[in-house]
């Protein structure tokens, strides 16, 4: 049976939620990541800045020099995850196999289901006016036959477009005069070494087809099978993860660790809450810390199973009292071992406490998820928040 595969790409993602809601943006040159004077890198940027050659993963500083006149902006990361939710509700209505690459990207194999809802190309047109109405935002979409075919027509008509390549043959056509790395799995490394032996299009692949195996062995064979329209991966249903994170980069190495302190409060509660979110709880708490020498440590702890914020930030702040007192440019907590068993092990003489303090940390989540997970805050959550804004 012929697959039929989708792939969605959002927008410039970020930088479109930002305009979204707030439409002076809109038509400027925006970039998302860190601030001009700030250590980073680009997450995103606009279309109007990617005319400057400002692009994702760029220093900071070079997207400065090449665009000071942009307009620079931190994440908003809950925004964004707000966003990419609804996005997934939609994917979600018209297959079960989904496989998301990143907050604003993936796949959908909708073999199965293409046939109730009028074919491929039905469902893609369908995607993109739904996440328009729904989002207020763009995407582009791709319909193929697999994985990298399906990829490759989303990029076909960006922004905003639409493209279908239904077969190997209309493949070979497409991409016989483009650079070899337009084949996946060709990376600058791999076209190098290609280029370096005068193999620079699809086209020189076909023509050299044993010095291509030669040059690169298993590797080679595949990037023939590919070139030729044969790709087998199978898009993959998104799984439970088996471990979630947050850490912060430091504008400046930090050596108060009262501070540091503060940061994993921060962290603590974030995380607490988005485990509540999944019904998950942890066994294990990780440390980790990046010194000013980028020599990088970790610490763990297990015990029993818990989704609360001042317990995890209890354990993570007992770790971080025992590493060695040195600058640090980066500080996180990753949390392990998730579960759905709540079971803990209590004596008689904590068993009420204990309850008293589960019942509040679960009203406290109901008030945070109906109105704002910043809705209610500790002194010290405040003063930390107040501590990390300075050093933004």
């Amino acid at each position: 049976m012929r697959r039929e595969i989708i792939h969605v790409d959002m927008d410039a993602f970020f930088a479109a939620v930002e305009v979204r809601d707030n439409p002076d943006l809109a038509g400027k040159p925006l970039i998302i990541g860190a601030l001009p004077h700030e250590r980073g890198v680009v997450s995103t940027c606009s279309y109007e800045a990617r005319k400057y050659g400002v692009r994702s993963a760029m220093s900071i500083k070079e997207a400065y020099r090449r665009c000071p006149h942009g307009i620079y902006m931190h994440p908003s990361m809950r925004k964004y995850k707000a966003a990419s939710e609804q996005i997934h509700e939609i994917w979600s209505t018209y297959t079960d196999t989904a496989e998301y690459i990143s907050l604003d990207e993936g796949y959908m194999d909708v073999t199965g289901s293409s046939h109730i809802f009028g074919g491929a190309i039905s469902i893609g047109m369908e995607i993109k006016a739904e996440t328009r109405r729904k989002t207020g935002l763009t995407c582009s979409v791709g319909v193929g036959y697999s994985m990298m075919t399906a990829k490759l027509a989303s990029e076909e008509r960006k922004p905003d477009g639409f493209f279908e390549i239904p077969n190997p043959e209309f493949l070979k056509n497409l991409i016989i005069d483009r650079n070899v790395r337009v084949i996946y799995g060709v990376g600058e490394k791999t076209a190098d070494t290609l280029h370096k032996a005068g193999i620079c299009t699809v086209r020189d692949i076909y023509a050299n087809r044993q010095a291509v195996i030669r040059l690169l062995g298993n590797h080679g064979r595949q990037i023939i099978e590919l070139a030729d329209g044969i790709d087998n991966r199978r898009v993959t249903p998104y799984s439970d993860p088996k471990s979630i994170g947050k850490e912060q980069t430091f504008q400046q190495d930090i050596t108060d660790f009262n501070y540091l302190e503060d940061v994993l409060l921060l962290h603590a509660k974030e995380l607490s809450f988005d485990i509540h979110l999944k019904g998950l709880y942890c066994r294990t708490v990780t440390l980790k810390a990046t010194y000013g020498n980028m020599q990088q440590i970790t610490r763990s702890h297990s015990g029993d199973a818990t989704n609360r914020a001042d317990e995890i930030y209890k354990i993570a702040a007992s770790m971080l009292d025992k590493i060695d007192k040195r600058p640090v440019r980066l500080i996180g907590i990753s949390l392990s071992g998730l579960t759905k068993d709540a079971a803990r092990q209590m004596s008689l003489f904590d068993a009420d406490t204990g309850a008293e303090s589960e019942k509040l940390e679960d009203t406290l989540f109901q008030l945070q998820q109906r109105y704002n997970i910043g809705i209610i805050k500790t002194g010290s959550e405040l003063k930390a928040e107040r501590r990390l804004s300075e050093d933004d």
